[in-house]
Order: structure tokens, then C-alpha cells, then sequence
């Protein structure tokens, strides 16, 4: 029975493809991990783990509980969308006043990096001996169009843009430098995840997400290792 680990698997994404994964006829063992309470499930072969992704020590808790145990498939999508608190107060519906050039600040920065980039780094480096004993490894980490250098046509979303970009060289340099786990970067499009308070226009729903990326899995390694795709799998430009 393959093993599956889901981070930010409490909410938005993390929790569609949790809730995915528990509904198939035979679910595949679970461990669903995340810095807040998980609701309780009643499953064999499913395990929870309360941890913030950017703590060492956290992480290295994991490491040792899970010590010996093969893991299939990794699905980091844990991260925050890096909005000034103080702008949100004072423009809510309004994202793109929340993280401008005027709006952005050194916290929010570094809060976002430390979240998106650093903690994507710890996790999947605190996995590898458990991914390395798996048959055919997979890691599957949530990055955005948002992070693409060449898309980037409006400016804005300091915090979360570097941030994603960041991300995005991480899990490239992963994929150089273990050939042997296959990484791919996923753009889920514009989901309604609840990393701002409101619901953006356009937003699609973690569920109808979840849906395309779970055929874009079903794929294998179809899509070349390290690339950087959406989530019917077309590539991105960086």
C-alpha cells in the first residue's frame, strides 16, 4: 500500500487532496500534516501531525517518528499568501492594496520567505530518507504562476511573488541534485484556499483544483522531473 504525505492538509488545497485521497475504494496510508488542528478521522492507516514546516526542530520530530517509513508521494502545499496585516485592516476585498509597493513591509517579507521558501526546503530535505525507500518517489509541491518572472506583466504581490520564485529554484535544484525523486511544481490557478479572507474573482474552488491535478498525477512522470507546470500539466514559463 503506497504512502502519502499531504502538508497544509487542514485546509484549502492540502485538505481537498486529503479528502481525495480518504474517499478512493482503497485509500492509499495517509500522513496528514499541518500547524493547526486537523479534524479527527476515523480511518486505518492515516496519522496526523500538528508542526509548522518552517521549525527544524518540528521538522526533525517528524523525521524521527516516521524514521524507516516509506513515502510515495509528497504533496507539499502548505504556505502563506504574504499580505501586510495592517494593509489588509484598512482595505479589505482589495489583495492587490494589501501587498503593493507602498503596502509591503521587512515582516511581511520575511514571514512569507520563511513560509514559502524556507519551509518547502526544510520539508522536503527532512523527507528524502523517506522518499529514498520508496519504489518510484514523487514530490508534488503547490507553487503559483504568481512566482514566474515572465508572466509578470502587473507588478505587485512582493512578498508572495519572490517568495514563490524562490520556491520555484528550490525544488529545481532538488530535482538536479536527487535524479532519483521526481519533482514537479504545480500552478493550481486561482483557488478560493482561504490564504486571504475573502473570495477573489475568477476563484475556483480547492475541490476543482484538486480534481485536474489528480489526472495530472495519474499521469506518473509523464512530465519531465523539475518542470514547472499548470494544472492540466502545460508548462510555464519561469
Amino acid at each position: 500500500m503506497p504512502t502519502v504525505l499531504i502538508t497544509g492538509a487542514a485546509s484549502g488545497l492540502g485538505l481537498a487532496f486529503l479528502q481525495h485521497y480518504l474517499s478512493l475504494p482503497t485509500p492509499p496510508t495517509i500522513i496528514a500534516v499541518d500547524r493547526h488542528e486537523l479534524a479527527p478521522v476515523n480511518r486505518a492507516h492515516y496519522t496526523k501531525h500538528i508542526l509548522n514546516v518552517s521549525s527544524e526542530q518540528s521538522l526533525q520530530d517528524l523525521a524521527k517518528e516516521l524514521k524507516h517509513t516509506p513515502i510515495d508521494l509528497v504533496i507539499h502545499s502548505a504556505g502563506i499568501r504574504g499580505l501586510v496585516p495592517s494593509a489588509v485592516a484598512a482595505h479589505p476585498g482589495d489583495a492587490p492594496a494589501t501587498e503593493s509597493l507602498e503596502a509591503m513591509d521587512v515582516a511581511t517579507m520575511l514571514r512569507t520567505f520563511e513560509s514559502n521558501a524556507l519551509g518547502t526546503f526544510l520539508v522536503i530535505r527532512t523527507l528524502l530518507p523517506n522518499l529514498r525507500l520508496a519504489a518510484a518517489p514523487r514530490v508534488v509541491v503547490m507553487s503559483s504562476r504568481m512566482g514566474s518572472l515572465s508572466y509578470n506583466t502587473t507588478g505587485g504581490g512582493y512578498a508572495y511573488r519572490a517568495s514563490k520564485a524562490a520556491l520555484n529554484a528550490v525544488v529545481k535544484s532538488f530535482s538536479v541534485d536527487v535524479p532519483e525523486i521526481h519533482f514537479l511544481l504545480v500552478h493550481p490557478g486561482r483557488v478560493e484556499t482561504r490564504l486571504v479572507e475573502w473570495k477573489e474573482e475568477g476563484a475556483i474552488s480547492a475541490e476543482e483544483s484538486v480534481g485536474d491535478m489528480v489526472k495530472l498525477l495519474e499521469k506518473g512522470n509523464e512530465v519531465e522531473s523539475g518542470r514547472f507546470v499548470d494544472r492540466w500539466g502545460v508548462d510555464i514559463g519561469w
